[in-house]
C-alpha cells in the first residue's frame, strides 16, 4: 500500500470544540454538531483503500469510534498547525514506501470518499494536490514528496494561505492538481450555508 491518508481532529470536549460556532449556537450544540462532521470525517476515510494516520489534538482516545486495527492513532505536537502538518506528513515518508500522501481534517462536511480518491489519482501525474475551501484555506493537501516550505512562514487561519501555499509549489516547479472548492464549518454561518448538514 503506497496511499497513506492523514486525518487531523480535535478530541470531542464541550467548549474546546468550534468555539466560534458556539458563540452561535452554545457549547452543547456545537459539540454535536462537531460529532456528526467527526462522524462524516471517519466514514469518509474508511471508505477509501489507503493506511490511515490519525491525529488528536490532545490525548490519543484508544476506545472511540476510531477503530484501532483501521487507524494508526498519534496525538499532534505542539507547535502552530504548520508544525503539527509538517510532523504529520513526515511520518509515513520516513517510514518509507509512501508515495502518496493526503492530509484531510474533520470540519468539511462536503468531502468524500470520491474527492479524496480523485486526490490520490491526481499524484500518479502531478506533484502536489490541494482542494481550496471557501475561506482561503485548503481543506485537503496532497503531496509526493515531503516539502517542509509548505508549512514555513504561513498566516494560519486566514484567507492568504491557500495563495501563499499554491505560491510556494508553483515557485519550486511543482505540478498542482486543484480539486474542487468546498466549504469548512467553522462559524454559523458556514452552518447555515451548508444547511445545516
Amino acid at each position: 500500500m503506497e496511499r497513506a491518508l492523514l486525518l487531523f481532529v480535535r478530541n470531542p470536549v464541550r467548549g474546546k470544540v468550534k468555539t466560534r460556532l458556539a458563540a452561535g449556537v452554545g457549547d452543547d450544540e456545537a459539540l454535536a454538531i462537531y460529532g456528526r462532521m467527526l462522524e462524516h470525517a471517519r466514514q469518509t476515510a474508511l471508505a477509501v483503500d489507503c493506511h490511515r494516520f490519525l491525529f488528536y489534538s490532545d490525548v490519543v482516545e484508544r476506545t472511540d469510534a476510531f477503530d484501532n486495527q483501521a487507524f494508526r492513532k498519534y496525538c499532534q505536537p505542539s507547535g502552530d498547525l504548520g508544525a503539527r502538518m509538517d510532523y504529520a506528513f513526515s511520518l509515513p515518508f520516513k517510514m518509507g514506501g509512501y508515495k502518496r500522501v493526503l492530509i484531510i481534517g474533520s470540519d468539511c462536511p462536503g468531502l468524500t470518499p470520491a474527492l479524496v480518491e480523485e486526490a490520490f489519482d491526481a499524484l500518479l501525474t502531478h506533484d502536489f494536490v490541494l482542494g481550496p475551501s471557501v475561506d482561503g484555506g485548503y481543506y485537503l493537501l496532497g503531496m509526493t514528496r515531503w516539502q517542509r516550505s509548505l508549512f514555513e512562514n504561513k498566516r494560519w487561519s486566514t484567507d492568504s494561505v491557500l495563495a501563499d501555499t499554491r505560491r510556494d509549489i508553483e515557485a519550486g516547479g511543482g505540478r498542482l492538481f486543484l480539486l474542487p472548492e468546498l466549504r469548512d464549518v467553522d462559524t454559523v454561518a458556514d452552518w447555515e450555508a451548508l444547511g445545516r448538514p
